[in-house]
C-alpha cells in the first residue's frame, strides 16, 4: 500500500500544483486563454461545475456535495479493492494515480464550487472546445491500468505475490 499512496500524493500535488500555476502564476482566472502551441496545446480557463464535458452542470449545491461524495465514496471503494489485492504494484500504482486525481478534482469542488480546468487540444482542423486539467488525465490513466493490470482471470499466485510452497 506504500506505493499506493506515495503515487496518490504525487498525483494530487501535480494537480493542485499545475492549477495553481495556471490560475495564479498565468493569472488564466483574468486573461481567459493562452496560446501555447497553437492549435495543439492552449490554456483556455473553463470551471466545470458538473462531471466530463459538463454534464450534470446545473450549478446546484446538492450536484456539487453530491458530486463530492460521489468521489470520495469511489475512492474509499478502489482503497478497499486495492488492500485486498495485495501483491500487484502495477495495480497499487494506477489506483494511486486515479484516487490521487479523484481528490485533486474533490479539493477544487470544495474550495471553488467547481473544477478548474484549463488545458485544451485540438488537431488537425478539428476544434476541441473542451478543457481538462491533471486529474483528468490522472483519473483516465489510473482507470486504463486497473483495467490492463488488475488481477484480470485471478492471480497465479494467491499468497500475495509470493509463489506457493511445493509439498512433498
Amino acid at each position: 500500500m506504500r506505493r499506493f499512496w506515495i503515487t496518490a500524493t504525487v498525483a494530487l500535488a501535480v494537480d493542485q500544483l499545475t492549477k495553481l500555476g495556471a490560475l495564479f502564476g498565468l493569472d488564466l482566472l483574468n486573461r481567459g486563454e493562452i496560446d501555447v502551441l497553437p492549435p495543439f496545446l492552449n490554456f483556455r480557463m473553463q470551471w466545470n461545475y458538473g462531471i466530463n464535458f459538463g454534464l450534470m452542470a446545473n450549478g446546484s449545491d446538492l450536484a456539487r456535495w453530491g458530486l463530492i461524495t460521489l468521489a470520495l465514496v469511489i475512492c474509499a471503494w478502489v482503497i478497499w479493492w486495492i488492500r485486498a489485492e495485495r501483491g500487484n504494484w502495477k495495480t497499487e500504482v494506477a489506483a494511486g494515480v486515479l484516487v490521487g486525481g479523484a481528490l485533486g478534482n474533490v479539493v477544487d469542488r470544495i474550495a471553488y464550487g467547481a473544477v478548474a480546468d484549463f488545458l485544451n487540444m485540438s488537431c488537425c482542423g478539428i476544434e476541441n472546445p473542451y478543457a481538462f486539467n491533471v486529474a483528468d488525465i490522472a483519473i483516465f490513466a489510473g482507470a486504463l491500468g486497473l483495467v490492463i493490470f488488475s488481477g484480470a482471470g485471478g492471480s497465479a499466485t494467491p499468497t500475495g505475490g509470493k509463489p506457493a510452497r511445493r509439498r512433498r
